[in-house]
């Protein structure tokens, strides 16, 4: 098992398709994983520290776990298959460890509620996991993480904007706010 720590939660400029990016402990290399907005927005709440006055999803989850007398003890990224990710939420119950099939997006909303270690197999990291590359960057992203600096390499070079760019440009905003 290899620890890993959500680096950050990222949103396509051209899908606006979810990304979550987990980082290696003490080192470079990174999974993205491909994600569903609600769970985006869920493990993004969190890491913000961004408090619901009604229970969500995950956090239902969390709750009725420990109300059985439950503990989340980690989650673990466990499989790739036909490019789909799996994952399991690792349980102790009356001192055994229960395991549970679980998305690894709602995994990871519930690591974020639970504080708990998160993981990914070997063999999936092996697979699936990136280095980044020199130079490399990726302007079609945006960084919904909770560091405050972005790097050099998540800001967008106006350049590289093309067609976006002239359409921005191209707006007129002066009628904004009018009636007519």
């Amino acid at each position: 098992m290899i620890k890993v720590n959500i680096d950050s939660v990222r949103i396509s400029l051209m899908t606006q398709s979810r990304v979550v990016v987990l980082r290696e402990v003490g080192s470079q290399r990174y999974l993205p994983i491909w994600i569903g907005a609600p769970e985006a927005d869920a493990i993004t709440l969190r890491l913000q520290g961004i408090h619901v006055d009604r229970p969500l999803t995950h956090d239902l989850l969390y709750n009725t776990i420990r109300t059985l007398g439950a503990e989340v003890e980690y989650v673990i990224v466990t499989e790739l298959k036909n490019d789909i990710f799996y994952a399991e939420i690792v349980l102790e119950l009356d001192e055994e460890e229960v395991r549970i099939d679980s998305r690894p997006s709602d995994a990871l909303a519930l690591a974020v509620r639970a504080e708990v270690p998160i993981y990914v197999a070997e063999e999936v990291m092996e697979e699936a996991g990136r280095i980044p590359d020199e130079g490399l960057t990726p302007n079609i992203l945006i960084d919904t993480s909770t560091n405050a600096e972005p790097s050099t390499e998540e800001e967008v070079d106006e350049d590289d904007l093309g067609a976006f760019a002239d359409f921005i440009e191209g707006l007129d905003l002066d009628d904004l706010g009018n009636d007519s």
